[in-house]
């Protein structure tokens, strides 16, 4: 097992480059660091490097070279198992990639069950309490395709959870819903935050950065340049690139 780590720095990321073969330099000498219980909203452009920075954190996406550190595991060690390590990392995509096969619940079981040591009472049990904590206890029968959108990625986010991560990466995890349906998804997302969770959220949702985010991070070209509180970023934006960003998204 991941040894138990009682520091504050629940994510460290040094000097983290990614180029890829084609010769694009996606991430440019990174470095951030996340904190225990802490908010941090990933914002940018397209094309910015800020979803290829949040899959390095789970090593989706290797890096070429820099260092990451997760819950005081380093993740290049030798000694490190990646799998293990993803364990404590959840990740919630764009698109749902819910089992169009299995019931609500059969999803969000599924892998506990394959690599947890817990009892299927026990995985259904936590399942049916993430399902309840999403508002969706009475859907627990259902199939994928008898939801709606953001039904499906509030399904996502208990599947997520039911691995009992201690860190949750969120990939725009709203960008392909309807307008309609993103509220209730932030809304499950607000309540993970007031949980206490760590999260790190790639989003063009402002109004949740704002509210939310305990620190927001700007990235533009492969480059992290503002990395402040909200207060700070949105109402007296300390880069130029971030002002003329911020004037086009607001």
């Amino acid at each position: 097992m991941i040894k138990e780590y009682q520091g504050n720095d629940m994510i460290v990321a040094e000097n983290v480059d990614k180029y890829y073969p084609n010769g694009c330099h996606a991430l440019k000498t990174v470095s951030a660091t996340i904190h225990r219980a802490e908010v941090v909203v990933v914002v940018g452009p397209s094309g910015s490097g800020k979803s290829t920075f949040l899959r390095t954190l789970n090593q989706l996406e290797t890096v070429s070279s820099g260092n990451i550190t997760i819950d005081g595991t380093p993740m290049y060690a030798k000694e490190t198992d990646i799998n293990q390590l993803r364990e404590e990392v959840g990740m919630v995509f764009q698109g749902f990639n819910l089992f169009p096969h299995m019931s609500v619940l059969e999803n969000v079981m599924l892998a506990p069950l394959k690599v947890s040591k817990r009892t299927k009472r026990e995985v259904e049990d936590h399942a049916r309490a993430l399902l309840k904590k999403v508002g969706l206890e009475s859907r627990i029968e259902n199939f994928p395709s008898q939801l709606s959108g953001g039904q499906m990625q509030r399904v996502a986010i208990a599947r997520a959870l039911a691995m009992k991560p201690n860190i949750m990466l969120f990939d725009e995890p709203t960008s392909a819903l309807d307008p309609e349906m993103v509220g209730e998804v932030l809304d499950v997302m607000k309540s993970l935050a007031n949980d206490g969770m760590t999260m790190v959220v790639v989003t063009h949702e402002m109004g949740f950065a704002r509210e939310v985010a305990d620190r927001v991070l700007f990235m533009e070209e492969g480059e992290l340049l503002v990395n402040e509180k909200p207060d700070v970023f949105f109402d007296n934006p300390p880069h130029p690139r971030l002002e003329k960003f911020l004037s086009q998204v607001l």
